[in-house]
């Protein structure tokens, strides 16, 4: 039977979260063609799991390959196929939303957590490499967050980066002239398109949230995380800069307020496996393979094994170190196709 969604996102504790997680993961064990299979591959009896460091994590490959789905049942009167950005030799992940009323709640609700009401907000978005395809989860998020702004400035800025200066910085200086602050700005860009925006325009921002999301995209050389926000802190003028922590197979987000430390809500969790034994998960301040737990996810697979390298804090907290060189995470090849 599967398991009610309702209550997903009313989780308040680490006991309902334990609950919901094992409910779901038998749920997708059984219902799921492609995690079954995985599971069974592995010689793991589905009955025996009795705690969250017993349940194994779908490689992440899986959704470039494979179709996940647990439920095909379309319960939303719109059903979405999210994609992410590959390149020529790289073929995309698809993620097949099969009730993309889900997947906004996760977001809306997730948003509110961490900075309140979205009409708080003007949403300026500088996302060229998600805009300029189809089937982008960000986009399709920040699309919805633009219109619930309310905010006449709040749009996607593709080519626009002297209206965007402008329209920045205008509701800046009434900020500074009148000290009134009707809306906070939200700068929502992926990364190398806010370096390409700071090489044009030196900021002094006080009224602004500088999000970065996305990473270089091949347009520009990586960055050390630490190196890249003292860059972006001192050109546009702010204190901290916040980042979004997501992907196109999950339906939930991190947000980081500073210091490349990410939160996640209550019904999503990371765990930290060995990068040579896959199915043990490591102690905190043990940096590894980063593994999500997003409940959201329950028509697909909610137990991801992602290509991220990271480590967990005493508190909680998560940061992303890296990735993997071998981006063929172990495991993908003991699935028959």
């Amino acid at each position: 039977m599967k398991p009610a969604t309702e209550n997903i996102f009313s989780i308040s504790n680490d006991s309902q979260f334990k609950h919901k997680t094992l409910e779901i993961f038998h749920y997708q064990a059984n219902e799921c063609e492609v995690y079954n299979r995985y599971i069974n591959t592995l010689k793991i009896n589905i009955d025996k799991v009795s705690g969250i460091d017993q349940i194994p994590f779908l490689p992440i490959e899986f959704f470039k390959t494979h179709t996940i789905l647990s439920s095909t049942k379309n319960t939303n009167s719109k059903s979405v196929r999210f994609t992410s950005s590959g390149t020529t030799h790289d073929n995309p992940s698809s993620h097949y939303v099969n009730d993309v009323s889900i997947y906004e709640k996760s977001y809306l609700k997730c948003f509110e957590l961490f900075y309140g009401n979205i009409n708080k907000y003007t949403i300026f978005a500088l996302l060229p490499s998600y805009l300029e395809r189809s089937g982008s989860s960000l986009i399709y998020m920040v699309s919805d967050f633009i219109d619930k702004s309310e905010s006449e400035l709040s749009k996607f800025y593709l080519n626009d980066t002297e209206e965007l200066i402008k329209s920045l910085m205008t509701t800046e200086e009434v900020h500074s002239k009148f000290h009134k602050v009707d809306k906070i700005n939200i700068l929502i860009g992926v990364t190398y398109a806010l370096l390409d925006l700071i090489e044009k325009y030196n900021f002094s921002l006080k009224n602004t949230i500088i999000m970065e999301t996305g990473g270089m995209k091949g347009k520009r050389k990586e960055l050390v995380k630490q190196e890249l926000h003292s860059i972006l802190k001192s050109r546009f003028g702010v204190t901290e800069i916040h980042s979004e922590y997501g992907m196109t197979e999950l339906l939930s987000q991190a947000y980081s307020k500073g210091n490349g430390l990410f939160v996640c809500p209550p019904w999503m969790k990371v765990l930290i496996r060995d990068i040579n034994d896959p199915l043990s998960i490591l102690p905190c301040l043990k940096t590894g393979g980063i593994n999500v737990i997003d409940l959201a996810n329950i028509n697909s697979c909610s137990f991801i094994a992602t290509q991220d390298l990271g480590k967990i804090h005493e508190d909680g907290s998560f940061e992303v170190i890296g990735r993997f060189d071998n981006s063929d995470i172990r495991g993908c090849n003991l699935l028959v196709s």
